[in-house]
């Protein structure tokens, strides 16, 4: 068996193969994190040295605000079935039945230490067809300037695959991170880096599917 991997997939190496590698079952896990204007404001606040120092570094503090981002991933299928996984109307998914993709909870406020984790079960990997990993703003940032938000994706057994979401266009509300599928016998990772703005539509989710031609069908849904 080969030894764990640390890949950063960058615009000149793009693309890994997990069975190459060795990931070929269990779970992988999907973190997404981020930097709140708010988190560092505190972590100021913290550091801090001084009585101005500290009203100071508290006043920015206060004004600073929470950003919700929201990780997600659309699923295609062998059988030709279609879902989503996000936080956006409950969806959380599930790893012991389909779709065998699983949301632990949703960040609202990019403070919590952990991020926004998804799991994959590659136990079931041969009815997967296609997984778009993405995310969006749901509240709190016009871009993603600024925010140093970062997907990575674990194996038990330490492997990590890096994918930094950098060279944010101004108004980038939306970006489709990596892709999964099978090519040649192979499972492979691609790091896309996509960046979608409100000019791209309305719906982000719709916007995404039709760009990666998915064919999937939303409807309006809350948090």
């Amino acid at each position: 068996m080969s030894q764990p991997s640390r890949v950063v997939l960058t615009k000149s190496a793009p693309a890994v193969s997990l069975t190459k590698r060795g990931v070929t079952s269990g779970p992988i896990r999907v973190n997404l994190n981020w930097t709140s204007p708010r988190a560092a404001a505190q972590a100021r606040v913290k550091a801090a040295k001084g009585l101005f120092a500290t009203v100071r570094a508290g006043l920015l503090a206060g004004s600073a605000k929470d950003i919700d981002l929201d990780l997600g991933c659309m699923i295609t299928f062998a059988d030709g079935r279609r879902t989503v996984v996000q936080a956006l109307g409950n969806a959380f998914g599930a790893l012991d039945h389909h779709p065998y993709v699983q949301l632990d909870a949703d960040d609202r406020t990019g403070a919590r230490s952990a991020g926004e984790n998804l799991t994959i079960n590659l136990d079931h990997q041969d009815e997967f067809a296609k997984l778009l990993l993405f995310v969006y703003i749901y509240e709190g940032a016009g871009d993603f300037r600024g925010l140093d938000a970062v997907v990575t994706l674990s194996s038990d057994r330490g492997d990590r695959f890096e994918v930094r979401l950098d060279d944010c266009p101004p108004r980038a509300h939306a970006c489709a991170i990596a892709l999964l599928r099978r090519q040649k016998g192979e499972l492979v990772v691609h790091r896309e880096v996509r960046w979608f703005t409100p000019a791209d539509g309305a719906g982000v989710q719709d916007v995404i599917s039709r760009a990666y031609r998915l064919g999937m069908t939303w409807t309006p849904a809350r948090k």
